[in-house]
């Protein structure tokens, strides 16, 4: 998702948020609470489901998602209590309340491209060329899971065409049941594991326009 509000524009393929000045600095998981902010807005987002999506299986204390809001809301300039951009729902949790326009929103992609993406809870887009997958900073898929290497594998896109190689990663690459030690070609509806975390990758093709129905009278 590319979205793109105020000063700023969050890309989540390239995993950066930039303000005027440039880019602005987050972590990964405030990072990760803004996307998914700005994929419900302007629903209002349980802090049970941000938590979730931020600490998935681990207890964490309301204090820790606290501070990563108040990182987001530090690195976009906006005030708890006349919000621009972050709303505390109170006794709920939060909602993202500022105008946002999503890049590339009501255009058609030209017949025959194709988009990859992958899969786990959430929904990663993989842009054209190497994206990093594992818990370095800059990975264009970041995954929080100790089980899971600082730079676990990566996949090459090409054309609407994937390979998926492992980096050396302690715990090992699988698709679809077996360990990888070579890049390897995906296909769309392929599983992945990377450590303990289960996602799959997806390929979804554009048509022509859709046809119009004759009406019945």
């Amino acid at each position: 998702m590319r979205a793109r509000f105020a000063d700023f524009v969050f890309d989540s393929g390239s995993r950066e948020l930039r303000g005027r000045g440039g880019p602005c600095r987050l972590s990964p998981k405030a990072f990760e609470c803004l996307g998914a902010l700005l994929e419900r807005r302007p629903e209002a987002v349980p802090r049970a489901q941000l938590q979730d999506r931020l600490w998935p299986k681990t207890f964490v204390a309301d204090t820790s998602l606290r501070r990563v809001i108040a990182e987001i809301r530090a690195a976009l300039g906006d005030d708890e209590r006349r919000p621009r951009f972050i709303r505390t729902v109170r006794g709920f949790g939060y909602a993202f309340c500022g105008a946002a326009e999503e890049d590339g929103a009501g255009r058609r992609a030209p017949a025959g491209t194709a988009a990859c993406r992958l899969e786990w809870g959430q929904r990663v887009p993989l842009r054209e060329g190497e994206n990093i997958l594992g818990r370095v900073e800059d990975a264009v898929v970041w995954i929080d899971s100790p089980r899971v290497s600082r730079r676990h594998a990566r996949i090459v896109v090409s054309g609407g065409k994937a390979t998926i190689e492992d980096l050396g990663s302690k715990n090992g690459t699988f698709v679809s049941g077996h360990r990888i030690d070579r890049p390897t070609s995906l296909e769309g509806g392929d599983e992945i594991v990377l450590g303990a975390v289960l996602m799959t990758f997806r390929v979804f093709r554009a048509t022509g326009p859709t046809e119009t129905q004759p009406s019945r009278r």
